[in-house]
Order: structure tokens, then sequence, then C-alpha cells
């Protein structure tokens, strides 16, 4: 009894000592302040944390846990904007709100989490450093904690900081994504002959041999399309800003041949896990390409397909494969919106 009252002397001390020390040296609350600089527009960046659908897509709080899940709300973007989320595997829920939009310049978040019915208060502001770059800096005010929960704010600041730098990773790629999908819409000029430098590629697909035959072949890439993209959005959970315009690869004279063997593939940021054999990834090199855009039937691509080989052969230039970057997806019974690029070389 007496070896009981002992320890229960010594705990009431220590619970005493560790009450005393975090409402002395801790403070209830925490204020720190975070800065990132990301190449791209302000304009880009911000409308990527004012539309909370956006947000959810690369904030690293949201996309790290596969079994978190997300209610929208009107007006779903801006002020007055807001989400309601549950993480049954981690235990935690929690709401999100946006209560003030100065477009392109300031927005304030009140989260919500777990019981608590203080928020935290996040300031967003962004500015931009040229046409091309923008700084965001994050106010950060957590809520006040009880005595017994203080000790949570040694480790509060490096737990965002660490958000923060895992989420700007992914909306770096997903911007990346988004700003070339743009740019080459913008740049399309069709049916004329074009020389660019091309930057290289992750290609996550299938590998095909299939008949060359009238509309067999366009028939047989749509399906093939279609398990590519099936397995990249729905087993991998990626979605459409998170990769680019599907690549076939072939043999650039291969269209005169009755078998066709082909490498469709979506291009990834990185490489992931994937246990389906079927699919695999393959690195596109940079390279020199002569380029033309084509819109029409699949059949007529030949003739352009021609034009890049024989300026090819004119130039006196050694040529490789030829890359078929879908910009609208292939569909059956439908024209076609590709680029063609010729990889050469001396």
């Amino acid at each position: 009894m007496r070896i009981f009252k002992i320890l229960a002397v010594i705990i009431i001390l220590l619970g005493g000592a560790y009450a005393a020390s975090m409402y002395y040296f801790v403070d209830e609350s925490k204020n720190f302040t975070i800065e990132k600089e990301i190449d791209y527009p302000v304009d880009k960046v911000f409308s990527q944390f004012n539309n909370l659908q956006n947000f959810t897509r690369w904030n690293n709080f949201f996309t790290s846990s596969p079994s978190i899940d997300i209610d929208y709300y009107t007006p779903y973007e801006g002020q007055g904007s807001a989400i309601s989320y549950v993480d049954s595997k981690n235990d935690t829920d929690g709401e999100m709100f946006i209560r003030y939009e100065n477009l392109n310049k300031t927005l304030k978040y009140q989260l919500f989490e777990d019981e608590n019915e203080n928020p935290t208060l996040v300031d967003v502001k962004f500015k931009p450093v040229s046409a091309e770059k923008t700084k965001i800096i994050w106010y950060v005010h957590t809520p006040k904690l009880p005595v017994w929960k203080r000790v949570e704010n040694f480790w509060t600041e490096d737990r965002f900081a660490e958000n923060i730098n895992k989420s700007m990773v992914n909306l770096k790629n997903s911007l990346g994504n988004k700003v070339e999908k743009d740019n080459q819409m913008a740049a399309i000029k069709y049916d004329s002959l074009m020389v660019e430098n091309e930057e290289e590629k992750l290609l996550l697909g299938i590998n095909v041999s299939t008949s060359n035959k009238k509309d067999a072949l366009y028939k047989n890439i749509v399906m093939n399309y279609n398990k590519v993209y099936n397995f990249v959005t729905m087993d991998l959970g990626k979605r459409e800003d998170e990769f680019g315009y599907p690549v076939l690869i072939t043999d650039a004279d291969n269209y005169k041949d009755k078998e066709v063997s082909y490498f469709l593939g979506i291009p990834l940021s990185k490489k992931v896990g994937v246990s389906d054999n079927n699919f695999n990834f393959r690195s596109v090199n940079p390279s020199q390409n002569y380029v033309i855009y084509y819109k029409g039937n699949y059949e007529g691509r030949i003739r352009a397909i021609q034009q890049l080989i024989q300026k090819a052969k004119k130039d006196e230039m050694r040529f490789g494969d030829i890359r078929q970057t879908f910009i609208e997806r292939p569909m059956d019974g439908q024209e076609v919106n590709v680029k063609l690029s010729l990889s050469v070389y001396k």
C-alpha cells in the first residue's frame, strides 16, 4: 500500500510539474509564417487555392489518405465556399471555409478539426514576383489549447511546414500539366511543318501488336487508350490535371505493314507502384522533332507522316520513332486531333 501511495504522490508531482511547465513556458496558441515561390503566374496559382475542388486535389492533407471522404458545398469557389471531411481510417474529421477573398491577392481560411470549436486561421497572400513566378505566404494562427494539450504546439509548425512542402510538389505537377495542355492548344497550327525540341517524358502504358486493316487499327487504339485511361484514373486514382495527353509511339513507316506494333501511354510526373503486368513505364528521351498537327480521320494522318519523313530525307537527317500525341482523346467514330512528331538526328 505504501508503494502505491508513493507512486500516487510521484504521479501527482509529475503531473503538476508538467502542467506548470506547459502553463508558464508553452504558448496556448501558435503564430507562424511560411513562404514559398512557384514558377507559375499568380492567376493560375490563385485558382488552385480559391476553388476547393482544385485545392483538395493537390493539398497533401487530403491526398495523403486514401480513406478520406470529402463533401463540397456551394458556391464551390471563393468567399463562402466550404467542405467537410471524414477520414474513417485515421479517425479524424473537420470542416474548412473560405471566409474572405481578394482576387489574386488574399484568401482567409478557417479550419475546424475534430471536435475543437476553435478554428485554425490561415491567411494566404499571393505576390507576383514576375509574370511567370508567384510568392505564396501562409500566416497561420492555431487555436488555443488547454494546458494538458499544449505539448502539441511543439510540433505544430513542423507538421504544417512538412504538409506545405509535399503540397507544393503536388501543386507544381498539377499546374505543369494544366499549363502544358493550355500552351499546346494555343500554339496549334494545323498542317504546318515545325521543328521542336521535346523534353524527357515518363509514360505509363501498354505494348500492343494488331492488324493494320481498314479501321481495325484505330478501333484497337481506342480500346487500348480506354484501358490505359481507366487504369490511370481508377486503379491509380489519378485526376485529369495530374497527367498529360496520351502518346502513341511506333515505327515511322509501319503504316505500310499488315501488322502494327505500338506503345500507347499516358505521361505521369513520377513512377508509382504498378501491380498489373499488362502496364509498364517507358522513358522518352529528349529529342529534336519535326512536327505536324493534324485533324481529320485517322487514315489521313499517313500523308502528314510522309511529309515528315520526306523533310527528314531532304535535310539528310536520320529519323527514329513517330510519336502521335492525342490532343483530344481518341473516340470510336470520331475524327482525331493529333500532334505527329518525328524524332530526327544527324
